[in-house]
C-alpha cells in the first residue's frame, strides 16, 4: 500500500509540472513584447532631479510584439531606497498614441520632485492590444533629489523677497498706526495780515483828501487837465474885469472936466 500511494503522489508531481512547462509558454506568447528605457539628457550627466523644478527624462518604446498596440499612459513614483515606501507619486500623463510593430518612439516625461536625498525613481508605461492592458517598466534606478542653485539674479526670487517685504511694511506700519498714540499737533492760530498804505504822494483838496495811489491813471489825467484850464479861464476872466474898471474910471474923469 506504501509503495502505491508514493508511486501515485510521483505521478502527480510528474503531471502538475508537464502541465506548468506546457502552460508556461503560451502565457508568454500571449505577452506583446514590449520595451521601453528611459534616460535623462546629455545636459545631465549625474542623474540629479532638481527639486521644485521640471525635471526631462526621455523614454524609448519599441514595440516587437509584431502586433499593433497603444500607449496609454506614462507614470512614475519616488520610493525609499530601503525600505520601497512610496514618498512621492509623479504625475501620470495620458497620451493615446500608438505602437506600430517594430517602430522605436522617443516620448519626453516631465515630472516634479520633492524630499532632498538619494531616493529610488520608479517610472513606467502602460499599453493596451487586443488581448488587454499590460504594464512595462522603463527606468528603476537610484537618483539623487538637490536644491536648485540660488543666484542673486534670479528674478523669481527677487519677485517673492520684494512682495514678502512689501507685505511686512504695510503690517508693522498698521500696528504702528494702531497702537503707537499719536502727539495731538497744536493748531496754528489765525493771523490777519495787516493792510500796509501804500506809499506815495497825497493830494488834499478842501476839507477831505485822497491817495493818488488809489485812483486809476486815467482819472488823474483828467483832474490835472480839468484843473488846468479852470486856472486859465481864471486868469482871463480877471484881466477882462481889470480892462473894464479902468474903461469905466476913465469915461467918468471926461465927465468931470
Amino acid at each position: 500500500m506504501r509503495v502505491g500511494t508514493v508511486f501515485s503522489a510521483a505521478l502527480s508531481l510528474a503531471a502538475f509540472t508537464l502541465a506548468l512547462a506546457s502552460e508556461s509558454p503560451n502565457e508568454q506568447e500571449s505577452v506583446p513584447e514590449v520595451l521601453a528605457t528611459a534616460a535623462f539628457p546629455e545636459t545631465n550627466a549625474f542623474s540629479h532631479v532638481v527639486n521644485g523644478e521640471k525635471n526631462a527624462i526621455t523614454i524609448t518604446v519599441e514595440n516587437k510584439s509584431g502586433r499593433n498596440a497603444t500607449l496609454l499612459s506614462i507614470g512614475g513614483a519616488l520610493l525609499h531606497p530601503d525600505t520601497n515606501a512610496v514618498l512621492k507619486n509623479l504625475t501620470s500623463l495620458k497620451y493615446g498614441i500608438p505602437l506600430l510593430a517594430d517602430l522605436k518612439l522617443q516620448i519626453p516625461y516631465t515630472f516634479y520632485s520633492e524630499y532632498p536625498g538619494d531616493h529610488r525613481l520608479n517610472i513606467w508605461l502602460e499599453h493596451s492590444t487586443e488581448d488587454g492592458t499590460y504594464k512595462v517598466e522603463a527606468y528603476d534606478s537610484i537618483v539623487t533629489v538637490v536644491d536648485p542653485e540660488l543666484s542673486i539674479f534670479d528674478l523669481k526670487l527677487l519677485s517673492t523677497y520684494a512682495i514678502v517685504a512689501a507685505i511686512l511694511g504695510g503690517l508693522v506700519y498698521l500696528a504702528y498706526a494702531t497702537f503707537v498714540p499719536q502727539s495731538k499737533k497744536p493748531r496754528a492760530k489765525k493771523t490777519t495780515a495787516a493792510v500796509s498804505a501804500p506809499v506815495g504822494s497825497v493830494t488834499a483838496t478842501g476839507a477831505g483828501g485822497y491817495q493818488e495811489e488809489w485812483i486809476p491813471e486815467h482819472h488823474l489825467r483828467k483832474s490835472k487837465s480839468s484843473k488846468k484850464q479852470g486856472a486859465l479861464s481864471g486868469t482871463s476872466a480877471d484881466e477882462l474885469s481889470g480892462a473894464e474898471a479902468s474903461g469905466t474910471e476913465g469915461k467918468r474923469r471926461k465927465a468931470k472936466k
